[in-house]
This record gives structure tokens, sequence and C-alpha cells, in this order.
């Protein structure tokens, strides 16, 4: 989210809704890693990477849709290494993305995120991509003292948390972005080696 997230706050400020593609998982070859964005903004203006121009134009697509669904989305791609390299490009392997909108009613904490990136106080933003519909695309905000935002039971909140300030402490990384399925299982991060947290319950 860092890279982009001088166009994304731009539109957000604007009270405007915005499609959101992160990088969730990676599997062999792919040529950018989890956390990698790219945005769709409302005027149709593409900031942003997740693929290194392999499946740009059908997540700008995607994310026109999720824009005006409202509904958040997982998207897997799958490029081989060979068809890859056959049409020119770097891209093999397969990723996995979370496509959401972005506004100021589905992210309100998204400000002070920025600010905290900006002063470079550790924090967390840990999204569900696994499990029923109606949760995909929950999502917390963890700071070292406070969480706002909840991933649909306190359960999970409480384990997610407690992971992602493990992710993101005290002089780590100033961003850290997690993902989660709804069993309370992590899928890792970009700013530290993937592991088992403690689960829920």
């Amino acid at each position: 989210m860092r890279e982009v997230l001088s166009d994304l706050l731009g539109w957000w400020e604007s009270g405007r809704t915005v499609g959101m593609a992160t990088v969730v998982r990676t599997w062999r070859s792919s040529p950018r890693p989890a956390g990698a964005t790219m945005l769709v903004g409302p005027d149709g203006t593409a900031v942003g990477s997740v693929s290194g121009g392999c499946v740009e134009g059908a997540v700008y697509e995607l994310s026109g849709e999720v824009v005006e669904s409202g509904s958040p989305l997982v998207q897997r791609y799958g490029v081989s290494d060979d068809d890859a390299f056959a049409v020119g490009l770097t891209c093999g392997g397969i990723i996995e993305l979370l496509i959401e909108p972005v506004s100021r009613e589905t992210f309100p904490e998204l400000a002070e995120v920025a600010a905290a990136i900006t002063t470079r106080d550790p924090v967390a933003v840990v999204s569900v991509v696994e499990g029923p519909p109606e949760q995909i695309g929950k999502r917390m905000v963890v700071w070292p003292t406070h969480a706002s935002g909840s991933l649909g039971s306190e359960r999970l909140d409480a384990a997610a948390g407690d992971d992602a300030r493990g992710c993101s402490p005290p002089g780590g990384p100033t961003l850290c972005t997690t993902a989660w399925t709804a069993s309370g299982a992590a899928r890792g991060s970009p700013c530290s080696s993937p592991r088992t947290p403690r689960r829920p319950g």
C-alpha cells in the first residue's frame, strides 16, 4: 500500500471510492511480492502494479466491478513460466489478490494509517481473505496500544491483533499488511516471515 498511498489518500479525502487490489499470497516465480498494490481511481486512472503487466488488464476490469457492487472478493491468477516467457513477460507463478472498494465509509482509519507511516510509527492492516463471502475483506487496523475495526469475531480480533503487534513492533516496520482466514489462520505478511500464530479459542 505504501507505494500508492499518496494517490489513495487523495481520492479518499475527496470522498470518492477507489478499487484497490492487493497481493495477499504468491506461489513460484510471481514478479510482485505480497503487499504489492494496484489502484483504479474514480476517473479510471490506474496506479501501481500487482504483476508487472501480466494481469493488470483483468484486475482493472474486476476492480471496477467491485466498486460498483461494493463487495470485496479474492481472485487468483496463474501464468506458467513457459507461457510468460513466450510472450515476453516476466510473470510466471501464481498470485492471489484481495480486491476491495476503498472509501471513507469502508476504510475510515486510512488517514491515521497514512499519518503513522509518515511519522514512522508502527501500524498493521489486517484483512480476511478466506471464509464466508460476508467476511471477505473485513479489516482491522492495529497499533501498539489499540486497534480499530473487526474481522468478524472477538476471538479472531484478539488472535490477529496479537499476531499483528508481533509483526510490527516499536522500532520495526512502519507498515505491516497481513492476511487471515475467517477460521483464524494467518497467511503471513510481507514484512515478516510467515508463521503459525495463536489460534482463537
